[in-house]
């Protein structure tokens, strides 16, 4: 089990849930090809009607504390939270390991796209999940292979990525994207400097049927929504909580 800091747990607790919920957490194996993935379902075990499901991409450190705290914020709204693993079981890099094995999908977008199409389906297998009303969030480099994905053309409920990398194709396929787009971004990101922002809204622009937003918090760094680190930054984290509440609440209608 992900082990939390009180920091995560005060986050967790800051997202009011119903008086009866028991909201409970289980590692679930599956795969990809030839590899062996472990992610985790986390949801309200007291509930019995189909509801959301959201599915969560991890940094480039794997399935960890803080996907598993954003897990747990959504099943205390009441969805189904699946932590997709993107890189296999056991697999928890961390420095310099993280960004090459980062690198090995940021270099091999088809497999990248296909690990992030395995936890879809995982999830969208659950029972309690209704499958047309899924959505896909990713945190850094999982924000970024949330946005692979959707040049799919997966028809998700909507797709949304923190202060992800954003890759512009050249020739773009941005009219292959299916699913409303919310792109949270640090306006003082190094990662993402502001003529990558253009570079992809003028991307998304091109393709005029895509249904996207970009915001841009002044101020913040890369990273702004990890807990425990230099980059946080609590009031842009807050901030895109609520954003992406109200872009679920909007698209799950």
């Amino acid at each position: 089990m992900v082990e939390l800091a009180p920091i995560h747990q005060q986050l967790i607790e800051s997202v009011p849930v119903k008086v009866d919920a028991r909201i409970e957490s289980e590692n679930v194996l599956y795969r990809h090809g030839g590899t062996e993935l472990e992610g985790l379902l986390v949801g309200d075990t007291t509930e019995r009607r189909v509801r959301p499901g959201v599915l969560i991409l991890h940094d480039w450190s794997g399935v960890g504390p803080n996907v598993r705290m954003r897990a747990t914020m959504l099943a205390r709204l009441g969805y189904v939270a699946f932590a997709a693993d993107l890189y296999g079981k056991g697999v928890r890099p961390t420095g310099a390991a993280a960004s090459s094995e980062a690198k090995k999908y940021y270099d091999d977008l088809t497999l990248l796209r296909g690990r992030v199409e395995a936890g879809y389906r995982r999830l969208s297998a659950d029972p309690r999940v209704d499958p047309d009303h899924i959505a896909v969030i990713g945190y850094c480099f999982g924000g970024a292979a949330a946005l692979e994905f959707a040049r799919t053309s997966v028809a998700a409920s909507g797709i949304v990525s923190f202060h992800g990398a954003l890759i512009v194709h050249d020739p773009s396929d941005a009219a292959q994207i299916r699913s409303p787009l919310l792109v949270l971004t640090g306006g003082s990101d190094p990662v993402v400097p502001d003529h990558v922002v253009t570079a992809f809204m003028d991307e998304l622009r091109a393709a005029p049927d895509v249904d996207w937003q970009l915001i841009a918090y002044g101020g913040a760094p890369h990273a702004f929504t990890v807990p425990g680190s230099d980059r946080y930054r609590p009031l842009t984290d807050a901030r895109s909580w609520r954003a992406l509440v109200s872009f679920l609440r909007e698209v799950f209608r």
